[in-house]
């Protein structure tokens, strides 16, 4: 009886110690799955500020010259410098984040940690890396709806077109990672993304008519 007591008591220790550690397995599966979802929305996001910010521009130069050469040159230098000051911004937010972590940790004498927390934290050049590379993933879309169009009104309403489908696209996919309502937040970003075009569009062809310009 003793030896029958015994085996069931090892049993059921071993199936507490394997059920530990599927539960285990499932909360690393689901952090990882987290951070995931959060390096997708920071690069949905990342894309849509290059593809607004370039259009914009484009359109801004297109109220004053018609030629495709000074409004692809113009979404060409906004890529550059947008992806540029993206990863600098992320570089210097994501490394901050990860000094103030490490100066926590070893406030709190737990030095033994330090490189398993480092381990832990996004590199700041990932980060960098990768919200460049959405950015220009952006900005390239109203680039190439104007490439290849030689007519100036109708270079104007490919670009507000393609511009149209991918932040309707762009919207959709971040409402879905962020949970939100899929039409509303859509018709939001393609509504404000408008708006940007428009109100650049509108300035600047102010500014060329007065005489300010030029």
């Amino acid at each position: 009886m003793a030896s029958i007591q015994e085996l069931s008591k090892n049993h059921d220790i071993e199936k507490q110690s394997n059920n530990m550690e599927v539960e285990q397995n499932l909360d690393v599966e689901i952090v990882d799955y987290s951070k995931r979802a959060q390096w997708l929305r920071a690069a949905v996001l990342g894309a849509n500020d290059g593809l607004l910010s370039t259009s914009s521009l484009m359109m801004g130069i297109g109220a004053i010259h018609q030629d495709s050469k000074s409004m692809i040159l113009t979404g060409i230098a906004g890529l550059v410098a947008g992806a540029c000051s993206m990863a600098i911004g992320e570089f210097v937010s994501v490394y901050s984040q990860y000094d103030i972590e490490i100066s926590q940790i070893k406030r709190e004498n737990a030095i033994e940690l330090v490189q398993e927390k480092k381990k832990k934290l996004p590199s700041p050049l990932q980060a960098a890396g990768a919200s460049a590379f959405a950015f220009a993933i952006g900005a390239i879309v109203p680039l190439l709806g104007a490439a290849f169009v030689k007519d100036y009104h109708v270079r104007l309403g490919v670009v507000v077109a393609v511009v149209s489908l991918a932040l309707l696209g762009f919207g959709s996919l971040s409402a879905y990672l962020g949970k939100a309502p899929l039409v509303k937040s859509s018709l939001r970003v393609l509504i404000g993304g408008w708006l940007a075009m428009g109100i650049t569009f509108g300035f600047t062809k102010l500014v060329g008519v007065t005489g300010l310009y030029g």
